[in-house]
């Protein structure tokens, strides 16, 4: 759970002049579906990196919608070994599953400073009945999270630790693009080494030695926190992966 106080402050003016709905990777919405959202909407809060924003067994759980910065899903075994299931960026949603279920099933960790909006959980099947097309959207945003998670499986069980690296990099770099967070091919990329070797099961040192591989190949370029694709679609060709998150989605 969370070790320290979480900043809370009511936005729901923002949900109608929100600037995150206005970056292309999103599909519009219409005023009244704006309105219900900001109806439906009780919180927004900042968490640090580090902190939880769901904890595994977590029996109440509510659901977010990540406004900024990153985070990802992940589980643990019981002697401590962790996978990192996926990596969460402005806009996925968060906490379905442990919304729809009794208790999550996984956790999610603020991997850098975030902001993210709360809905109950309690009021979601009100929502539903009240806004159908919510319903529709979120089982939307669920599938894509389903599609990036299978992509995420595929590197662990089919990709060498080469294509494993080159696919996690250009998927994190397509779905920055569609939120403006890339600049001149160089978008900020939080990610540890340790955190790279959780997502695609590698051990550690496998992962630095392939990192390293990488950029003595040209294939990118890193500092000061920030990676620079010098050659994107060589990169996905060494990753043999050809997914697009181009298409705009519902965004809660």
């Amino acid at each position: 759970m969370l070790s320290n106080p979480v900043t809370r402050q009511s936005l729901h003016p923002w949900c109608h002049a929100c600037p995150l709905r206005r970056k292309r990777a999103f599909h519009p919405k219409t005023d009244a579906e704006i309105a219900f959202t900001a109806e439906f909407k009780t919180d927004h809060r900042r968490i640090a990196a580090g902190q939880e924003i769901i904890y595994p067994g977590q029996a109440d759980a509510e659901l977010f919608t990540l406004f900024a910065g990153w985070a990802f899903r992940y589980k643990v075994m019981q002697d401590g070994r962790r996978q990192i299931l996926n990596f969460l960026l402005p806009g996925d949603l968060i906490g379905l599953q442990a919304s729809l279920l009794a208790v999550a099933q996984h956790g999610v960790e603020a991997l850098t400073d975030v902001e993210v909006c709360v809905f109950p959980r309690r009021k979601i099947w009100d929502a539903f009945v009240r806004m159908p097309q919510l319903a529709y959207e979120m089982a939307w945003l669920g599938s894509r999270e389903e599609n990036l998670t299978d992509e995420n499986l595929l590197s662990v069980g089919q990709r060498s630790a080469t294509e494993r690296i080159a696919s996690l990099v250009i998927s994190l770099y397509r779905r920055a693009e569609t939120l403006d967070l890339v600049t001149d091919r160089s978008f900020d990329f939080p990610l540890s080494q340790q955190q790279l070797a959780d997502a695609l099961g590698l051990s550690l040192v496998h992962t630095n030695k392939t990192w390293a591989k990488l950029r003595r190949a040209g294939l990118f370029t890193f500092g000061n926190g920030r990676l620079t694709l010098e050659n994107p679609r060589l990169t996905e060709r060494i990753a043999a992966y050809f997914e697009r998150d181009l298409v705009e989605r519902p965004i809660l």
